[in-house]
């Protein structure tokens, strides 16, 4: 059985349409994917309804936090997407992106890039704008040469010329609404360094003490030794260790099922959410 247990569609930053992406899980051979787009469950209809005989869907969401100055994010798995706080919340980081990407344009227009709001918008179309959206503007202006060229201190990181803030949970608050909501909180990408700063791992064992069930170890942004650790962290604070791909279609590199999650790890995550089932065809 292959897992991929983190993908992004046009409903937030991938390129693929949900129901697109369902059918291009099952070419890339898996059985079970999770839909995880930004702080939105806008693409459940569509890839419910498309979903392909063979394939299991695990609805999902991966939310913004930030935690004394340090942005991360959690995906949440499982969840009853009609519970009013965490509905909430995900309403005010989805208000909060739209002001936050025109000021990010605002501020390269300063620094010379001559991107327009326009175009921006019209590459996000009906999806979440974020700062991919952005980079590929940037891409088209020869600006940079890669999408993750345009993530850097020069241009839209984290603290980078161009960023701006949003708002963001704090991730306490987020674990505490994922399992009031009856789902599985993971960590995404704890120590993807080349993100930017991450989480000591002291405040990571302080998230397992507040409910925090997994941790996402095997993901393109972690090295061999990185993965390694993470396995063992998870292994040490009685964690999930789990494994993704972070597909967004061909605005990434990684592939659908670049790395997959245990199907024993997959189980215990399923049997710990009270929120939903997974939709099979």
């Amino acid at each position: 059985m292959r897992i991929d247990l983190h993908t992004h569609s046009a409903a937030s930053d991938g390129t693929d349409a949900p129901g697109e992406l369902v059918r291009n899980a099952v070419s890339a051979g898996l059985d079970v994917v999770a839909l995880t787009d930004h702080d939105t469950v806008a693409g459940y209809q569509e890839a419910t309804r498309a979903l392909p005989p063979g394939l299991t869907l695990i609805t999902g969401a991966e939310l913004s936090c930030r935690l004394d100055g340090t942005s991360l994010h959690m995906l949440a798995y499982l969840f009853d997407p009609d519970e009013p706080e965490l509905a909430r919340e995900r309403e005010l980081v989805r208000d909060d992106r739209l002001p936050r990407a025109q000021g990010m344009v605002e501020k390269l227009r300063a620094l010379g890039v001559p991107l327009r709001w326009e175009r921006v918008a019209e590459i996000a179309g009906s999806g979440a704008v974020g700062r991919p959206h952005i980079a590929q503007a940037m891409v088209e202006q020869g600006v940079v040469e890669t999408v993750s060229d345009a993530f850097t201190e020069e241009w839209i990181a984290n603290d980078g010329r161009a960023y701006v803030d949003k708002h963001e949970l704090n991730p306490f608050d987020a674990v505490r609404l994922i399992k009031s909501a009856g789902g599985v909180a993971v960590f995404a990408h704890p120590l993807a360094v080349k993100r930017g700063e991450c989480l000591p791992e002291s405040a990571i064992a302080e998230l397992a003490e507040a409910g925090l069930d997994g941790l996402e170890a095997d993901h393109m942004d972690h090295d061999p030794a990185t993965r390694e650790r993470l396995h063992g962290m998870a292994a040490d604070l009685g964690l999930l260790a789990t494994g993704s791909s972070d597909y967004h279609g061909t605005r990434k590199t990684c592939a659908l099922g670049e790395h997959t999650t245990d199907p024993e790890v997959y189980a215990r995550l399923v049997a710990r959410a009270t929120g939903a089932k997974p939709i099979t065809s």
